[in-house]
């Protein structure tokens, strides 16, 4: 299985991502503890129970994790060199535990390197939708990317 080199990119494209995956508590609570964040949003029922969620939310690092983690096997797995960056990032609704999430891949824009020609940029925004296809997370992705090698 491989990514997809900088030149199978094209702008408008949306790539709708088969893999799928239902959160449960334990992902939420190793993450908080892995990341070593104690907001009780994540880890305390009871807390929980107090605020307008009634539940604890994921966290919402998981999320854009989980997010970008669905993306790859279709995108960048084997065929990236590095993340540039991750703009305009928003979590619209909560995600709960038992919540399944799917995700869109739409590629924004593509170029070539200016100053390596080996290598481009790509654009992508990831959306990532519960079973009740509610925007949960979004997030515009910078990477750069390998061209197809010369035979």
């Amino acid at each position: 299985m491989r990514g997809m080199y900088l030149e199978e990119f094209e702008p408008g494209v949306v790539i709708s991502h088969t893999l799928r995956r239902t959160v449960t508590e334990m992902d939420n609570m190793l993450f908080s503890n892995m990341t070593l964040n104690p907001q009780p949003l994540h880890i305390d029922y009871e807390f929980c129970k107090t605020t307008e969620f009634g539940q604890p939310l994921v966290n919402s690092l998981f999320t854009l994790g989980l997010m970008i983690g669905i993306s790859v096997n279709d995108t960048t797995v084997g065929t990236t060199i590095a993340n540039l960056g991750m703009t305009d990032v928003t979590f619209p609704n909560p995600l709960f535990h038992g919540d399944t999430v799917r995700v869109e891949t739409r590629i924004v824009s593509v170029r070539e390197s200016k100053s390596k020609p080996d290598r481009g940029i790509v654009e992508m925004e990831h959306q990532a939708f519960n079973q009740h296809d509610k925007l949960v997370a979004r997030c515009v992705r910078q990477a750069m990317m390998r061209k197809r090698p010369a035979p």
